[in-house]
């Protein structure tokens, strides 16, 4: 086993890496850019390296950097998390080159799966089957109209070289079409270095359901079951589900074996995500993408699994075999995880940096919060703005919502605003509690928001709805009430700050990261 790991990420996964070291008794090295000196992750750490200014292209992208790092601090592995340089198998390589362990796949699987088209043909040849469209990038915008007439309108196109929502245009007519594929060859070369799009037909209210998978190198492959990841934003999840609604164990057994057909056929090892379209009409899946890493979902397969999925990875990266065969995977109860970002949901989810001058975390029976931040710490403008993952456990998938809908209530953050009104709402509505889910629910969700009557939040989480047959000095009372027991315990709306005053207020925090760099090298 290793004796020292050092983590190239920030934030949650960092922190919760870091925890799966403690547990195996290893030491955790983490690195930091000047923006994040006084990060949780830094403080929990054994070791902390300063790899750079605060833009990521400077320090959490910068391999060099953190291969210096790596040196200096002695470590014998290199766990990437998710996000920044996981899926990229320059840096994979530059780890080995080094005499180091990557905690994650082969570079080649890496490369292959790296790229939508590489990974379509891949899944073919393992006779899974794809969305249909094509399996090179479009060479120019008269391809790409010839295409989308061949597949029939809608019609989607995607990056080539990346996910994540970026590069992505859902076209529905010819009208669309050359305005759609000029921004999303421009997105696409923005996001990932690479201009190429390729092209899908739309599979008509889709659920978007991932099998966790996992190998290691002698040869075992097994799956951890599916999580529902339908709910998203702008083609990003927000709310996941461990298992799906759908919950039929044939269905689970059959993306199973179709996920591990896609695993064997690019030699993989360690964890890793198949992701798939499914139909509820047809009831039919599609082979959408494979990420070569640890999800951001990962805590609902664990507390259904009982699996802990990052200490698998760091012993299987070791030369461990799997702790579990697939015969012994049970599923036990309903986890549903929202990701509460610093993000204001009133205002088309405009980011909102700032201090954070409240904090209450929820606890209790099958609560779980993965988090990075604690009170008094600054939500960088350059950074991804999720706050933490707030998972909830229970028996039943109605028990597990209930779950969280007390978290949420109980979850408060000052000084910044944040999407949990945005997930308090959603635990309540109709269509979610029934499990009516697809890639539009958000969409139609929003829909729904705007024709039912405003109502005020109650800070226990319920509405307070005005009888109009009670007295006007009464209701009165009442709304000052909540509003005050509002701002105590549930919303903590924050005061306005000047743009000017929070700019300052980074500088300041970058100056002291470079005098703390220049004291402690």
């Amino acid at each position: 086993m290793f004796r020292k790991i050092l983590i190239a990420n920030r934030g949650e996964i960092a922190v919760r890496i870091i925890r799966a070291c403690r547990d195996l008794r290893i030491s955790a090295v983490a690195v930091f850019s000047e923006a994040d000196a006084a990060a949780l992750h830094v403080r929990l750490a054994d070791e902390a390296y300063s790899i750079g200014p605060a833009s990521s292209t400077q320090s959490y992208l910068n391999i060099e950097s953190i291969m210096a790092a790596a040196e200096r601090s002695g470590a014998e592995a290199i766990h990437p998390g998710y996000g920044f340089l996981a899926e990229n198998a320059e840096f994979a390589r530059a780890v080995e080159e080094a005499g180091l362990i990557f905690i994650g796949p082969p570079p080649e699987a890496m490369e292959v799966m790296g790229s939508k088209t590489s990974a379509r043909r891949a899944a073919i040849e393992a006779g899974v089957p794809v969305v249909p469209g094509t399996t090179e990038p479009l060479r120019d915008y008269e391809e790409a109209r010839e295409t989308a007439i061949r597949f029939g309108y809608p019609v989607m196109l995607k990056a080539a070289a990346g996910g994540g929502g970026k590069g992505m245009r859902q076209v529905e007519s010819e009208a669309e079409l050359r305005s759609a594929f000029d921004a999303a060859k421009s997105e696409a070369a923005s996001a990932f270095g690479s201009s190429d799009v390729y092209l899908e037909k739309v599979v008509d209210r889709p659920r978007h359901i991932e099998i966790q998978i996992f190998a290691d190198m002698q040869g075992n492959f097994v799956h951890l079951g599916e999580r529902e990841c339908s709910i998203q934003r702008r083609h990003q999840k927000v709310i996941e589900e461990c298992p799906s609604p759908v919950n039929e164990p044939y269905l689970r057994e059959r993306m199973g074996e179709a996920a591990i057909k896609i695993a064997r056929a690019v030699d993989y090892v360690g964890a890793g995500t198949v992701e798939f379209l499914f139909s509820d009409t047809s009831r039919e899946f599609y082979f959408l993408e494979m990420n070569t890493r640890l999800q951001v979902e990962h805590p609902v397969t664990e507390l259904v699994t009982g699996i802990d999925l990052v200490r698998e990875q760091i012993n299987v990266a070791a030369g461990t075999s799997l702790s579990f065969r697939q015969e012994k995977v049970r599923w036990r109860g309903h986890a549903i995880e929202c990701r509460v970002y610093a993000e204001d949901p009133e205002s088309n989810f405009f980011p909102s940096p700032g201090r954070i001058t409240f904090l209450r975390v929820p606890s209790g029976p099958g609560i779980r919060d993965d988090s990075g931040v604690v009170e008094g710490a600054e939500v960088s403008i350059y950074y991804d703005p999720m706050i933490s993952k707030l998972a909830a456990w229970g028996r039943t998938r109605a028990a597990a919502i209930d779950r969280m809908r007390r978290a949420l209530d109980e979850y408060a953050i000052g000084g910044i605003k944040t999407t949990l009104s945005f997930f308090r709402e959603i635990v309540r509505d109709e269509e979610f509690i029934a499990a009516r889910l697809d890639t539009g629910f958000i969409s139609r969700f929003n829909q729904r928001r705007k024709e039912r009557p405003l109502e005020r939040p109650h800070p226990a989480g319920g509405s307070q709805a005005a009888s109009l047959h009670q007295d006007i000095a009464t209701i009165a009372a009442a709304l000052s009430y909540v509003r005050s027991q509002s701002r105590r315990s549930t919303n903590h709306v924050p005061h306005e700050e000047s743009k000017w005053k929070m700019a300052g207020r980074v500088a300041g925090l970058n100056r002291t990261a470079l005098k703390r760099s220049s004291e402690h090298p």
